[in-house]
Order: structure tokens, then C-alpha cells, then sequence
């Protein structure tokens, strides 16, 4: 399979995910219990991910999968995959469970440690988001389909929209927002926050907290292929996934920077 029709069988199976998750939606009780980490887990996130991982294992192309709600895979194990799908089935488990629709379905094919197709879900909004590596990105609404095109800009330019989190506004972002030029600010829950940047509706987000390699994978490579970037903060490269610990370093997600 190309990747063009990889990336069109998954974005059925995520929104088959998402049908999945509005029927747990819809109930009074959706079941919520604490992991390990102390983080919510949902019946919606178990389903969705018993949905995606049997339709991947099912596709004629076979790519081990990593996924938040599986069983971790050791290191020794993980570290030979050459490709992988890294699949988070409900980002944004709490705006879930506060029901103010900013949760999506995000899944990645990562090949030697970049995101090469990404399709997000939304299913509240029933907006897809998909992208393939060198071929664009894209969001199909209403029937229709169109390309996304981040904006272009310079860190000093007034009025920046800055995307932050609804549940994780630190001191480091803050310090990050106060050095722009009266910057705007876009409270956002899940990776809805890459998406609102790919299609031009803001500039940059800077995540100077923890995030997991599964937070993060689909939505990059839909922003990078709208022509954005998510950048490591500290060594100004590409976030890079499949390392030996799964915890994201800090990192800035922009539009179409432009130099000073």
C-alpha cells in the first residue's frame, strides 16, 4: 500500500474509534477510573483503542503498535522497529469527562523515528485531519475537503494567537508569552492545539511541560506538512520518537517561522 492509501484506511479506522467513544459519551456514567500515574482513564479510551488496534492488526501492511493504553513494550524490544504506529485513542481524557468536546482520536505511522502519516479525529466536530509526508495536509468536514497552509510569521510580529492548555499553564510558558509583542491567547484542550496552528487559525505553542510520545506524533506530522514545526526547545531539532524513554522533552509548536 502507498502511504496516501495507508493514510485514507486509517482515517476510517479513526473515526470508527470515534463512533466508538460518542456511544460512551452520550451515557451519564462513563466509567472514569485513575492509572498508576494517577491520570483519568475512561470506558471511551478503552473502546476506542480495542477499535483501532484490532483494525490496524487487520490491514494488509503490518507495523508493531504503541499505543497509551497497551501494555508498555520494552526498549530492547522497541528499539529495533523500523516502523510503528503510535496511537493515543482519546487525547484529552479530561475535556472528555468535562464534556466541552476538545478531545480527539490521534494516530501516527512513525518510520526510523518521524512521523510520516498523521490522521486526527475529532468527533464532536466530525473533522478529520490527515497528512502524508511531502503530499500535505488536509481536512475533510461536511463532505468537503481542504488543504491546510500554517501561517507565516516572525516571533516579533504583534498579536501572535498563542495556543496553551486549558489544564497546563506554567511559569515557563508564561515567561515564553510575557517576551511577545501583545500576544493573544488560545486556551485549547488535546492536540487540537497542532491542528488550530496547520490550519492557520493561530501562530505558535509552546509546551514547556510533560507530554508523551503518543501526545504528540499524529498531530506533528499533520502541522509539519501543513508547513509548521514542532521543535525539541532545547536542541532546536525535530521531536524525535521511539526513544528509549516515551516522555516528550520540552518543545514549541509554530506555523511557517520566518527568520528575524
Amino acid at each position: 500500500m502507498t502511504h496516501q492509501e495507508l493514510a485514507q484506511e486509517v482515517a476510517q479506522i479513526a473515526r470508527r474509534a470515534g463512533a466508538a467513544i460518542m456511544a460512551v459519551y452520550s451515557k451519564e456514567d462513563v466509567g472514569v477510573e485513575l492509572k498508576a500515574d494517577e491520570s483519568p482513564l475512561t470506558l471511551a479510551d478503552q473502546a476506542a483503542n480495542e477499535v483501532i488496534c484490532r483494525a490496524l492488526e487487520a490491514l494488509p501492511v503490518q507495523y508493531p503498535i504503541i499505543s497509551e493504553e497497551n501494555k508498555a513494550i520494552p526498549y530492547e524490544t522497541r528499539k529495533s522497529f523500523g516502523r510503528h504506529w503510535l496511537v493515543d485513542p482519546l487525547d484529552g481524557t479530561k475535556e472528555f469527562i468535562k464534556r466541552n468536546g476538545e478531545f480527539t482520536v490521534n494516530i501516527a505511522l512513525v518510520d526510523q523515528g518521524r512521523p510520516v502519516i498523521g490522521v486526527v479525529y475529532v468527533p464532536c466536530l466530525n473533522e478529520l485531519y490527515w497528512s502524508v509526508a511531502g503530499d500535505g495536509a488536509y481536512l475533510e468536514y461536511n463532505g468537503e475537503q481542504r488543504k491546510l497552509q500554517a501561517p507565516a510569521f516572525k516571533l516579533a510580529d504583534e498579536g501572535l494567537r498563542v495556543v496553551c492548555s486549558r489544564s497546563h499553564l506554567n511559569e515557563a510558558t508564561q515567561a515564553f508569552v510575557d517576551a511577545l509583542a501583545k500576544p493573544e491567547l488560545v486556551p485549547t484542550g488535546s492536540s487540537l492545539k497542532f491542528l488550530i496552528i496547520a490550519k492557520g487559525e493561530a501562530h505558535v505553542y509552546p509546551r514547556l511541560g510533560p507530554t508523551m510520545e503518543w501526545d504528540t506524533g499524529a498531530a506533528q506530522a499533520i502541522l509539519e506538512a501543513a508547513g509548521g514545526a514542532v521543535i525539541n526547545e532545547e536542541t532546536g531539532q525535530p521531536l524525535a520518537y521511539n526513544k528509549e524513554n516515551l516522555l516528550n522533552p520540552h518543545f514549541i509548536a509554530y506555523g511557517h517561522l520566518q527568520a528575524e
